[in-house]
């Protein structure tokens, strides 16, 4: 109110139109901090990093009661017990960007910020493959076939495809996220973006484009490569600004977005906009079966104890042509993303009594020996679960008010997933009837 006032009179305009009102930082025990009750955190000791005699030192000075030094070091030295590691300014701003809810108090501790110091970590691993894999080689950013180039220049694939949706509607969101002051919806769709989809999936099945792919095909994915990571900093950088720029002032170069002897920051960049056009519904599809099937895949793996090491083969039972096409497809990915030594694909599994996983109708098998007793518990224990979902399911269909408010699409919906779970639940009773 006084920088207005003041302002006003003074130049005879408003500095500012907007007001962002944050919540209260509090102490990890809910406790407003203050250097007179020797609780304050300093972002720089947050940042650099401090030892513990100095942060006690620093602690205890300046304190209201004096007599309570003793009781403000022995809380210090439970809380910090080596003291304060360094985690960095990026990893700093983007917790409490995270912790931004709108009028919410925080209850601060310095091990929030592990997490994004992380994040910073896996960002810049990544962006050392990325750059490994590109540096020295065709990106495909010519606009045209070179005369030497047989066949298609660019070929990309449902991966490519799906990671530019994926990167449109994050723009979306953050976009959003910015007109409505959520910079923790902000910043927390680009955490999801960065770190589940690009690093945990889209780099994974790069990799095996890359090793298998033609020339069109690596071409196209290090393109892909190169500009969604390019973007995704643009996209980070009001809330990660110093390794953003770092790492954009190298991936810049190898995207096309700058020249060698171009003096230019990543701030006189322009903003990433969504282009919604660009999203792909057929390889949102394709990605979200081949993510379906490696996640049970590796569930299996996981209620087996395999080894993360010990590769196995796999075999799947389909039932028709389509089905044995898209396996095809996804069969090199998976053995990359699963550990597997071989995909076979067959009319009919083997009556080996190893577990069975169940994707949409397509059954996969690990080919192992397995222990008749622990798979039985497993069974049922899917057995079980498959049952109370159908019966949660037959609960809300059977209510009259909710058939009669909700949307149509809605019931549709949940009648398909009755569907879905019966055609699961008769399937796995059948593999319990053979273990009996």
């Amino acid at each position: 109110a006084r920088m207005i006032m003041l302002t006003t009179h003074m130049k005879g305009k408003v500095p500012f139109k907007h007001v962002y009102i944050h919540g209260l930082v509090l102490d990890a025990e809910g406790k407003k901090m203050s250097k007179s009750e020797g609780n304050v955190l300093d972002p720089v000791d947050l940042i650099d990093g401090i030892a513990i005699e100095p942060l006690l030192e620093k602690r205890v000075q300046g304190l209201r009661r004096p007599e309570t030094a003793p009781t403000v070091r022995k809380k210090t030295e439970k809380e910090f017990p080596q003291g304060i590691p360094a985690y960095g300014a990026d990893a700093l701003r983007l917790t409490f960007a995270s912790l931004a809810s709108l009028g919410r108090s925080i209850n601060f501790a310095a091990d929030r910020c592990n997490g994004y110091r992380n994040f910073c970590n896996k960002l810049w691993n990544a962006t050392r493959f990325v750059l490994m894999n590109t540096e020295g080689k065709d990106c495909g950013l010519l606009d045209h076939t070179p005369a030497d180039c047989d066949g298609t220049y660019l070929d990309f694939s449902p991966a490519d495809r799906w990671i530019v949706s994926e990167l449109q509607r994050t723009e979306a969101a953050v976009n959003q996220g910015f007109a409505d002051y959520r910079f923790d919806h902000i910043t927390n769709h680009i955490y999801r973006f960065i770190w589940d989809e690009y690093c945990d999936w889209y780099v994974e099945l790069a990799k095996v484009q890359l090793s298998n792919g033609t020339p069109a095909q690596q071409r196209a994915t290090r393109r892909t490569l190169l500009r969604v990571l390019e973007v995704s900093l643009r996209l980070m950088h009001p809330v990660a600004p110093f390794i953003t720029e770092e790492l954009w002032q190298k991936v810049a170069l190898l995207a096309g977005r700058k020249t060698v002897n171009a003096n230019i920051s990543i701030q006189q960049q322009p903003y990433p906009l969504a282009q919604l056009e660009k999203i792909d519904p057929v390889s949102d599809a394709w990605v979200a079966g081949l993510k379906d099937i490696a996640s049970a895949l590796r569930n299996l793996r996981s209620e087996m104890g395999l080894q993360p090491s010990q590769q196995v083969p796999l075999m799947t039972q389909v039932n028709d042509a389509a089905q044995c096409t898209q396996l095809e497809a996804y069969s090199p990915f998976l053995q990359s993303l699963v550990r597997l030594s071989d995909v076979k694909i067959m009319d009919t599994l083997p009556d080996a009594g190893a577990p069975v996983a169940i994707v949409a109708s397509t059954r996969f098998m690990l080919h192992i020996e397995v222990d008749p007793v622990a798979e039985k518990a497993r069974l049922s224990k899917e057995q079980t679960r498959l049952e109370s979902e159908i019966s949660k399911a037959l609960a809300k269909l059977g209510n009259e008010t909710f058939v009669a408010r909700a949307p149509a699409a809605v019931v549709a919906q949940e009648q398909a997933r009755v569907a879905a779970f019966e055609t699961t639940l008769v399937q796995v009773n059948a593999q319990l009837a053979k273990l009996t």
